[in-house]
């Protein structure tokens, strides 16, 4: 394929990195927007050109006339988002943007069937793919729930959030109904689901569909350790097979009629030994480099179909891991396993072990990455707004 310019939108974390590197190693000119100068990708070799830009999150109406500005008097080939709100963004505007470039995306209704947890819920429950027990909530009138009908503790979780935000453990019903009203004003519509207990692995499965809907490539990561060490980003995993878990996500992204590349959390009970699916992340996460040293670019793919271009199937290997070093620091300091888990933390060789957070030939975003990742991850505000804060992501309700 001849050289062409690519806009990756405002990322900063670990995603950019193999993402950029494919297509820079490919011939291509890479574009990357940035609400800050401390990221992953803003000083990374693989990209050649580092945009500041306005905050999507902060200040949308400012970041839409900033990307059109930029792409009315700039040639750019193909823009792809590496988050949710970035997605969701290039979806709702899609005609507008494909007027001056190219963006392998779903229509916005496609998207929000993927993205909306509670419809997600319903998917699962018609094609009869393992979920978690789910109540749909609009209002304490509205819905049947009580001690006798559904089990607690249970989850009180936005149908549209992102990184765990708004998400409520309730104990009993009396906590359901004195959290139900103020979680509705500030997420909007709202599902209870059942809390699956601690002791199964958590899975993700990543696929890519082509135009037709036809599965092209697909991925399966086991997470081993994750901070917060009692459920979080993934910090150490290892590429698997589950091909079962393959044909499951697939089934739900060929009934929505699905486009490009989707990634799934799923959670196994370990009270039946099933794998449940827990949502949709209608992007590439930040642990995508797994697939990229396990043999699959999915970075081509999204090339590929963006220009219409004729679909790679790639090899996928298994038995590959990857380790977040930052995350994975974090982890040890605060684990009470790490004693027994100590030779395993510390093995950083071998050909089958790869740092999500950087590489040796760009070194950069390591240290500049790394550094801003642990003064957010230290810092009690995100903290915070990790547990309660519904004002960054109203806009996806929109």
């Amino acid at each position: 394929m001849e050289s062409k310019k690519i806009l990756i939108l405002d990322e900063q974390t670990t995603q950019i990195l193999p993402i950029a590197k494919s297509f820079k190693e490919n011939g291509h000119f890479v574009i990357g927007f940035f609400p800050t100068k401390l990221s992953y990708g803003y000083y990374s070799k693989f990209i050649n050109q580092s945009v500041l830009s306005p905050s999507l999150l902060n200040d949308e109406p400012r970041y839409l006339q900033f990307l059109l500005d930029y792409l009315k008097s700039n040639i750019v080939d193909v823009v792809v988002p590496l988050n949710d709100s970035s997605a969701f963004f290039l979806s709702k505007n899609k005609l507008e943007f494909s007027r001056f470039t190219n963006i392998n995306i779903p229509d916005k209704e496609v998207f929000l069937n993927a993205y909306d947890k509670g419809k997600l819920m319903k998917l699962c429950q018609k094609l009869e793919v393992d979920h978690p027990k789910t109540a749909h909530l609009d209002n304490l009138s509205h819905f049947d729930v009580n001690e006798e009908s559904f089990s607690f503790p249970a989850l009180l979780k936005p149908n549209l959030s992102s990184g765990g935000r708004g998400i409520k453990l309730v104990n009993n019903f009396e906590g359901l109904k004195a959290n139900l009203q103020t979680h509705i004003e500030n997420y909007g519509e709202l599902h209870l689901q059942e809390f699956i207990p601690n002791g199964g692995k958590q899975i993700k499965v990543q696929l890519f569909l082509d135009k037709s809907n036809r599965l092209i490539n697909s991925t399966v990561l086991e997470k081993i350790r994750y901070y917060p060490v009692k459920g979080g980003s993934s910090c150490f995993s290892k590429s698997i097979e589950m091909p079962e878990l393959v044909a499951s996500c697939y089934s739900i992204l060929k009934e929505i009629n699905w486009i490009g590349f989707a990634d799934f959390d799923l959670i196994q009970d370990p009270r039946d030994l099933k794998y449940k699916i827990m949502e949709i992340n209608p992007r590439v996460p930040a642990c995508i480099k797994a697939s990229f040293v396990s043999g699959v670019d999915f970075a081509q793919n999204i090339l590929e179909a963006s220009l219409d271009a004729e679909m790679t199937t790639f090899e996928y290997y298994k038995g590959v891991y990857l380790k977040h070093f930052s995350l994975d620091f974090l982890w040890f300091m605060s684990s009470p396993s790490k004693w027994k888990h100590f030779f395993s933390w510390i093995n950083i060789l071998g050909r089958k072990m790869h740092f999500q957070d950087g590489y040796l030939i760009d070194p950069l975003p390591f240290f500049i990455g790394g550094f801003s990742g642990l003064v957010k991850q230290l810092d009690p505000k995100f903290r915070k707004q990790k547990d309660s804060g519904p004002v960054s992501y109203t806009h996806l309700r929109a």
